[in-house]
């Protein structure tokens, strides 16, 4: 188990929390006085008032939750953000609303989940040639539906 080292800022209120014994994502919460309106393609940046320590060889991957997702055209921009270990910045959550209708973000809703894994950085070896594989070059969609 990996240590998540937090640091609250003056406008948060609530931790991350894991809503569940199995749960892989903690949930994060807007951290805002005010509800904010996303009119639909509108995109915003959302503080969470948090800012986080990683141990080495890990990363906070920032998701979407599936029920606004789903529910209310809720997502995120980059679809996963990734916060590196030497971040020390605020985490905020770049939110879109891909539906039709406005949608109104309130003060402690949450808003994305974090997840916490580990990584590997590769060495980079250039090469004249890759070796051969049944798929090959075939891509979007050659492996059939």
């Amino acid at each position: 188990m990996t240590v998540l080292k937090i640091k609250r800022l003056a406008h948060n209120r609530i931790l991350p929390e894991y809503k569940t014994e199995g749960a892989a994502g903690m949930d994060l919460c807007a951290a805002i006085d005010e509800p904010v309106e996303l009119k639909p393609l509108e995109r915003r940046l959302i503080p969470t008032g948090l800012k986080i320590e990683l141990e080495h060889g890990y990363e906070a991957q920032i998701r979407p939750r599936s029920g606004l997702s789903i529910k209310h055209g809720i997502t995120l921009i980059n679809c996963v953000g990734t916060i590196d270990e030497d971040y020390r910045g605020e985490v905020c959550v770049p939110i879109v609303n891909i539906s039709n209708e406005a949608y109104t973000i309130q003060p402690d809703e949450r808003i994305a989940q974090m997840v916490i894994t580990n990584y590997v950085q590769a060495k980079l070896e250039v090469v004249e040639e890759l070796s051969d594989t049944e798929r090959g070059e075939g891509g979007f969609g050659s492996t059939g539906k």
